[in-house]
Formats: structure tokens, sequence, C-alpha cells
């Protein structure tokens, strides 16, 4: 395994939160048609009100497939970093990233219609907006803090002569 175990279990802990809370929504409200529960009908945190307006689909797919994948997404390129080879290990760390910088950017404007145009909060959609801002903030703590996952141990996975060495002068 390329990461420690406690490396692997904090990259996958939070996608596995936010999968379960978009399972959960997407079997509860539009498989089984019940408010999910611990969902007031009243009040500011009011899943139904958030889930049944205009915004809660794209194209009449839920946001929580949407999500959903997002995070299967994050657990298939947490696999690759922890077990893939170098060449798959450095794309993965790109692509991590990346994809958990764009979930963060939806971010904002999903809170902006829970609170401002929806008036009502959504606790399992709240969860998953904490798992895509805590997958952000995590891995980037551990690409970029020293002894991390990101270059210096994609350098330190190099065999030591090959790629990127300069060969002995005769």
């Amino acid at each position: 395994m390329r990461i420690t175990r406690l490396k692997l279990i904090v990259l996958v802990v939070m996608s596995l939160f936010g999968l379960g809370a978009a399972l959960e929504v997407f079997f509860t409200y539009y498989l089984l048609g019940q408010s999910p529960p611990f969902c007031s009908p009243e009040g500011f945190f009011d899943c139904t009100r958030v889930l049944g307006s205009t915004y809660s689909q794209i194209f009449g797919i839920p946001l929580e497939l949407f999500a959903a994948t997002y995070f299967i997404i994050n657990l298939a390129l947490v696999y690759v970093i922890a077990f893939g080879s170098d060449n798959l290990f450095r794309r993965a760390i790109s692509a991590i990233f990346i994809w958990r910088f764009l979930g963060l950017m939806i971010v904002p404007y999903l809170v902006f219609i829970e609170l401002f145009i929806i008036h009502a909060l959504c606790i399992y959609c709240t969860m998953m907006h904490i798992a895509i801002v805590a997958d952000f903030i995590i891995i980037s703590y551990l690409i970029f803090y020293k002894g991390g996952i990101g270059a210096q141990d994609a350098l330190e996975s190099l065999p030591e002569e090959g790629v990127g060495t300069i060969p002995p002068q005769k």
C-alpha cells in the first residue's frame, strides 16, 4: 500500500459519509416516497421542501445521484492512490485534487439556494456539503503538507535509477 492506513482511512471516511447521506435520501425520498429520517416537515430543517423544489434535479435527475457518483469517484481515486502503479498514482493525485475542487465549487451555490431561495435546509444535503468541503480540506492537507501524499511521496516511489535520474558518465 502506497499510503499509511490512517491516511487511507481519513481519505475514505468522508466519502463514505457523503455517499451514505446521498443514498439515504435517494432511497427514502425518491424510491419510497417518504421524508428521510430526522427531517421535520415543518420549520427550517425541512428536507421535503428542499427535495421537492425545482432545484433538486437537473434534467430530471436527482442531485443525490450526482452526489453519489461524486463520492464513488472519490473512492475510486483513493483506491488508485493507495494501490495503483506509480504512473496511475501521479495522475490520481492530480485528478482527486481537481475533482474535489470541482465539488467544492458547487457547494456555495447549493447552500445559497437552500438558504435564500427555498428558505429551508435539508439535513442530508448539509451532510453531503460538509463531506465535500471536508474532502477538499483533507486532500489539500495531505497533498501540500510536508509528509503528505503529494509530490514528495511520488518522488520517493521512483526507482533509484531510471526515470528522472541522470545516467553516470563514463
